[in-house]
């Protein structure tokens, strides 16, 4: 079956998600132009690992992440899940900062993570976020959502320990952006033989690893007063018994 122009525009569109065929200026054929499609409803984001070494081949950069743009615009809320097989890692590695830039085809979308060393810790000073999606609706405008946070101190570690959080971190970028990692784990400067150090906890992480025996420590104990104030009393009324 033979497929004229707009039926194939169509059926590509349907079929691959995030891609959209645009006709190229001034010429008869068709270019690819990739521009992410917004969500209504959220999902898991896919996880993707991303290395960057340094000039002299050594790693400088790993992280392991999904991904998740969450745009306000209508009055609801919009989703779009960064796929790893499409991103291009590119960045620099310097001996106390370091920057990991993670990029969407025809700059649909990026983030760049520009980390710093101080003594013996590291952290994200600066996060960037840029997103230019299709259109929510048909007559809304192509719009680029782009946002920062400056002057941070994100996703902090020792040196040659590795930042990690299951339990996601959603940053609030601007009133209309947020971007969700889940799950993050990350470290940069010093990785041994490309393999992440050690684990540092997030505290949203630790706190659900601590708060449930905190809570069960304390149903015990409080079983074990009332068991022992009822063995007292009892004890108390037994010697009432034997003065009589």
């Amino acid at each position: 079956m033979w497929l004229n122009a707009h039926s194939l525009h169509i059926f590509l569109a349907a079929v691959i998600p995030g891609i959209r065929l645009q006709s190229a200026s001034g010429m008869h054929s068709d270019s690819w132009v990739y521009q992410p499609v917004l969500r209504p409803s959220e999902t898991t984001p896919p996880i993707g690992t991303y290395r960057l070494e340094s000039s002299e081949g050594r790693p400088c950069i790993k992280a392991l992440m999904g991904a998740e743009y969450m745009v306000i615009e209508k009055q609801k809320t919009w989703y779009f899940n960064v796929d790893p097989s499409r991103v291009v890692v590119t960045g620099d590695c310097g001996r106390d900062a370091a920057v990991l830039s993670l990029k969407l085809p025809d700059n649909a979308a990026s983030l760049n993570f520009s980390f710093t060393k101080e003594k013996n810790r590291f952290y994200v000073t600066k996060l960037t976020a840029q997103l230019s999606p299709l259109p929510v609706c048909q007559t809304c405008p192509n719009k680029t959502y782009s946002a920062s946070l400056d002057r941070q101190k994100l996703f902090a570690a020792d040196v040659g320990r590795s930042f990690t959080c299951r339990s996601g971190n959603l940053l609030l970028m601007s009133s209309q952006l947020k971007i969700r990692l889940v799950p993050l784990q990350m470290q940069a400067f010093t990785l041994t033989s490309a393999q992440f150090g050690r684990e540092v906890e997030c505290w949203a992480d630790y706190s659900k690893e601590v708060i449930p025996i905190i809570i069960g420590a304390a149903v015990v104990g409080i079983v074990l007063i009332a068991v022992l104030t009822l063995l007292f009393i009892k004890d108390r009324r037994r010697q009432g018994y034997d003065r009589i």
